[in-house]
């Protein structure tokens, strides 16, 4: 891994080198969601079961067999031995309780003019929830992206899922059901993401659509965004340690290992003012990796954007993570507390040397789709209010017509928009 001190002379611009991701587009996965974009909405269904075929493997004779209606979904839930309907109806509901909190609800106020100003809270019609399944089943990003849609109110939540072969795992399909998601079409990649948008014969076209995906299904959400709403734009997986020494080196190396083993593009990176323990956790990696299943991942990844980051106290610890923003931040202290208020921007803050973020990722509640890439400088992660709209709600006053009108009047002839000041003008009593 990458030795960085905060003592060099040029430690800022090797922070900021770290920081810098290369997401740009290949001409090629432009051209091909463009074609994939275009079949869709020109071809509907015809041209989701042709992809399907060409790129999932999957040769369906109609439209049909691409849909998994609520049957299925509960015999996958009936399939699961006990041990995995518990854990899964246990995060479930730790994740639906964390939610439940972010509920806003309308309100209103009536000022000095006895003017009635609020706001009035309402879900989203449709939501579309893309679940990776090209080599892993998620059914985690099942519920982290369906629960919330649920406890906003969203009447019709719809799943897409890449499913080469036809199938499709009963975890995923039982965490469906679990969630409220009214159906799931086997479909993925950014033909799933045309369907959700443009909507065919058989898929609706939604009003927001959440979910990670490979580099394809990023860039159809880049492009359809404006015609429906998207949650995130999300790069690779980052986790970032600020450390005291005091916690066991090998949870600290197993927990970098938890964010290097989703792909070889990942960030692993650990911050201490201790140096013989970045020494000692960057042995226990040496010591770990060759035990791991996916071991040439985790190396890969931590050769190319790891690092081991030497700071003069915690308080710097703490400015370096918000120079960078991660995903994911572990306070792995003694006193997560004391830290806590120096932290700007993280997706995800894990307090204390007990808090792995794989907890995170399962069970603990709050959600794990998390802003990536720097973004929690300005956002934030997956919640209610991303399935909920905002709208003001205005009711004037005979006096504050009045009052209000001459403001208005004043500083709209200042703006030379003259209809705007007679329609204020107008109402003005008398006249």
């Amino acid at each position: 891994m990458r030795y960085l001190s905060s003592s060099d002379l040029n430690f800022q611009a090797d922070l900021e080198s770290l920081s810098q991701f290369e997401d740009t587009v290949s001409s090629d996965i432009s051209a091909a969601v463009e074609r994939i974009l275009r079949l869709v909405k020109d071809s509907g269904d015809t041209a989701l079961v042709q992809l399907t075929k060409d790129l999932d493997r999957y040769a369906a004779d109609t439209f049909d067999q691409l849909i998994v209606g609520t049957e299925e979904l509960d015999l996958a839930f009936q399939s699961l031995d006990a041990d995995q309907r518990a854990a899964l109806q246990t995060a479930a509901s730790r994740i639906r309780d964390y939610h439940e909190r972010q509920k806003a609800d309308s309100w209103a106020y009536e000022d000095e003019l006895g003017n009635e100003l609020g706001q009035k809270i309402t879900p989203i019609g449709r939501a579309g929830i893309y679940v990776p399944g090209g080599k892993a089943a998620y059914p985690s990003s099942v519920m982290m992206n369906a629960i919330p849609a649920m406890v906003a109110g969203v009447r019709e939540i719809y799943m897409v899922a890449p499913c080469p072969g036809g199938n499709v795992s009963n975890l995923v399909l039982a965490a469906a059901k679990l969630s409220g998601v009214s159906k799931v079409f086997k479909i993925g990649g950014a033909q799933a993401i045309a369907a959700l948008a443009y909507g065919t014969e058989s898929v609706p076209k939604v009003d927001k659509i959440v979910g990670p995906g490979n580099a394809y299904v990023a860039e159809a959400k880049r492009r359809v965004f404006g015609m429906v709403g998207i949650d995130m734009i999300a790069g690779p997986s980052e986790i970032l340690i600020i450390a005291d020494g005091t916690a066991n080196p090998d949870w600290v190396a197993m927990d970098l290992f938890s964010q290097a083993e989703h792909d070889e593009l990942a960030q692993a990176i650990l911050v201490s003012p201790d140096e013989a323990y970045l020494k000692e956790v960057e042995s226990r990696i040496s010591k770990l990796i060759p035990e791991m299943a996916r071991k040439e991942i985790i190396q890969t990844s931590l050769n190319n954007r790891g690092a081991m980051i030497h700071t003069k106290s915690l308080e710097e610890a703490c400015d370096v993570s918000n120079i960078l923003a991660p995903e994911h931040l572990e306070l792995s202290v003694q006193d997560p507390d004391a830290l806590l208020p120096k932290i700007t921007s993280a997706g995800a803050i894990f307090m204390g040397i007990r808090s792995s973020e794989s907890l995170g990722d399962y069970c603990a509640g709050p959600n794990h789709v998390l802003p990536t890439s720097g973004t929690s400088r300005f956002s934030s992660p997956l919640g209610v209010y991303d399935f909920q709209k905002r709208s003001s709600l205005i009711k004037i006053s005979k006096r504050g017509s009045n009052e209000l009108g001459r403001v208005a009047s004043i500083l709209a002839r200042g703006e030379g928009l003259e209809a705007h000041a007679l329609s204020a003008e107008m109402r003005l009593s008398g006249e």
